[in-house]
């Protein structure tokens, strides 16, 4: 039970986060709030000692120092900064958590190039009637939350509280 928990909540949290920036440019509070909420529920039941949850609210903790200060430099949405912060907590302080940020910042910077040059060809994706969502033709933001979600599937497999559920199931 508790296995499947964690192949379902995290990736189904990330996918709400990716989908409804990508069309509304927000992320909804709930999906940061399940993250955590879930992380808190499972964590224990998965067998993780209060050592190994305290370095997982760590990571949280340092990803959100980091954040927060993007965010009140202007260079990244509260959304973003929220939900990147609740899926740190999922990753721990180790090694996954620096493959995730490398995959977020890098699918990030792709993502970002593809959007500035989605913008500079706004004429031609009219013309030939592309369908592309309105919000990402019309604000000056990057719905960021797509990297984000798609660097979470990437990463998440080598996370510890998935190499634990792996490992069960086998």
């Amino acid at each position: 039970m508790i296995e499947a928990a964690i192949f379902v909540v995290f990736p189904l949290c990330v996918a709400v986060a990716a989908f409804t920036d990508l069309f509304t440019m927000t992320i909804p509070n709930r999906v940061s709030v399940i993250l955590l909420a879930s992380f808190f529920i499972i964590a224990p039941l998965a067998g993780l000692g209060w050592h190994e949850i305290a370095f997982h609210l760590l990571a949280g903790l340092a990803v959100f120092a980091v954040v927060f200060v993007l965010f009140a430099l202007n260079t990244m949405g509260g959304g973003d900064a929220k939900v990147l912060t609740a899926t740190a907590v999922w990753f721990g302080f180790n090694d996954s958590l620096v493959g995730y940020l490398a995959d977020v910042a890098i699918v990030g910077g792709i993502l970002t190039v593809f959007i500035l040059i989605l913008r500079s060809q706004a004429n031609l994706i009219t013309a030939v009637g592309l369908p592309v969502p309105g919000t990402l033709m019309k604000q000056n933001k990057i719905p960021y939350g797509i990297a984000i979600g798609i660097g979470a599937f990437i990463a998440y497999p080598t996370s510890p509280l998935m190499q634990l559920a792996l490992y069960h199931s086998l």
